[in-house]
């Protein structure tokens, strides 16, 4: 008798496959972008589950279909499914190219004009405060306020270079970026 062990894989499916296998029905979509980027567009159908909170056992309780994992661009649903990989998962399928490579191909989201902040704009919009913050005191109060600007500039290195975001992280446990 012959045992084989097949080794976990990730697999990833391009934009124009998942539409067709969306149409039949055949995948359940989870979105792993945070609740106020899955709020403001998302591919129609999609299951919100962020990545800050994501949990391997919540997969089971969706359905027997293949899941398909997809985020902006395909940075994040790798992570998921490294996780989903980890926890015993087979075979873990992700959108190749993320929601870009979606709307690439000329395919619609559901756009909700009046979601919450993206993330990334929220983020966007606290380091330029703080940075013009820590310009506008070291030139009218004290030239040690400059530190503000530098820290926050090494921040945003650090964050590009690593590509994590500690600001980003605290942003999302604001209750404005909590699931409803």
């Amino acid at each position: 008798m012959t045992t084989s062990f097949k080794s976990p894989q990730l697999k990833e499916i391009d934009a124009i496959s998942l539409k067709q296998k969306l149409e039949l029905q055949q995948v359940t979509l989870i979105d792993v972008r945070e609740v106020g980027e899955y709020a403001t567009e998302h591919i129609s159908g999609a299951i919100s589950m962020p990545l800050s909170t994501f949990d391997s056992n919540h997969i089971d309780k969706i359905g027997d279909k293949p899941v398909v994992l997809c985020c902006q661009s395909g940075m994040r649903s790798n992570r998921a499914s490294q996780k989903l990989l980890e926890n015993g998962f087979g075979t873990v399928i992700q959108l190749k190219g993320g929601l870009l490579s979606w709307k690439d191909a000329g395919f619609k989201t559901q756009v909700v004009r009046n979601a919450p902040i993206s993330l990334f704009r929220q983020v966007q919009i606290v380091a330029g405060s703080l940075v013009l913050l820590g310009t506008g005191l070291g030139v009218f109060v004290s030239p040690g306020f400059f530190l503000l600007s530098g820290f926050v500039g090494g921040g945003l290195v650090f964050a590009g270079v690593t590509n994590t975001c500690a600001m980003g992280t605290l942003l999302t446990k604001l209750p404005y970026n909590q699931r409803n």
